[in-house]
């Protein structure tokens, strides 16, 4: 009798399901507690509890992890206050770098000693100049790199480069130059001897260049070495002032100051990558 009862319970409130009265099922009351009414009253579906769990819970990324993938972080900054007040010639973005070939120049004691002359008779004639913070004598133009072609660019720059010979250029005249942004001013020091080899060396990174579609150097370039800079165009008032600085260059104890650079490699530096290139001796 008590195992027929028990049937009939179960009918009656299958019955009951049916017709909408009877209690709902513990599958319902889940479903119940993952649902609320919407604006429209229809049901609209929560977002899983365990999924909110996860979110707050999800832990940073370690730095040690985000250092084995530098390229694809974004470390440069677009303030000009902490520059010295200089601005990019191109807007900063994500995978490309900067990218430009020149002949480094590793200053001597008497080099950094003409230098502080120079800063300090440009000063006393209102021109407060700002020492470059390297110096070299560029054989580009400074292009924008893509991320993923840094490898192939610098594979192809070493074999155009592979049989170039090493060679000696001087320079001693001091030129004022402006950037075509008209941004920052240069004081820098001419190249007076070779000349005709830079040129040519020009010519082999200009294929370099061309073969990736990037813009190649200057059609009559003036060679030289960047000393100083002054943000915006002051190109007229160092112009005026100049020639008293070339006497600071001619007028010397030891005779007139002649900068050398030994071309014994070329570098190229791209982003804050830099590949070496050694010439024949």
């Amino acid at each position: 009798m008590l195992v027929g009862y028990s049937s009939s319970s179960e009918e009656e409130e299958e019955e009951d399901r049916r017709a909408g009265t009877g209690p709902k099922n513990s599958g319902s009351r889940e479903c119940e507690a993952e649902e609320e009414d919407g604006n429209d009253g229809c049901p609209v579906r929560k977002r899983a509890r365990t999924e909110e769990q996860v979110t707050k819970t999800r832990l940073p990324v370690p730095g040690c992890l985000l250092a084995m993938f530098p390229d694809e972080v974004d470390t440069q900054n677009d303030d000009s206050s902490l520059h010295g007040g200089r601005i990019r010639s191109f807007k900063h973005e994500r995978g490309n770098w900067a990218t430009y070939v020149y002949v480094p120049h590793p200053p001597e004691e008497e080099f950094v000693e003409l230098l502080e002359e120079l800063l300090s008779a440009a000063r006393a004639r209102g021109v407060v100049l700002t020492l470059q913070e390297e110096f070299h004598l560029s054989l580009s133009q400074t292009v924008v790199l893509r991320h993923h072609w840094i490898q192939p660019f610098t594979r192809s720059l070493r074999a155009d480069l592979a049989h170039c010979k090493r060679f000696v250029c001087s320079a001693r005249k001091l030129k004022v130059y402006c950037n075509a942004e008209k941004t920052r001013t240069f004081l820098g020091m001419e190249v007076c001897s070779g000349h005709v080899q830079l040129l040519d060396l020009v010519r082999v990174v200009d294929r370099t260049m061309t073969e990736f579609h990037l813009d190649t150097f200057y059609k009559e370039p003036s060679f030289h070495v960047s000393l100083a800079w002054c943000v915006g165009d002051v190109t007229a008032q160092m112009k005026e002032c100049v020639q008293e600085l070339q006497r600071v260059v001619d007028e010397r104890e030891d005779g007139p100051f002649l900068l050398r650079l030994d071309g014994a490699e070329l570098r190229c530096r791209t982003g804050n990558k830099t590949f070496r290139f050694p010439l024949e001796s």
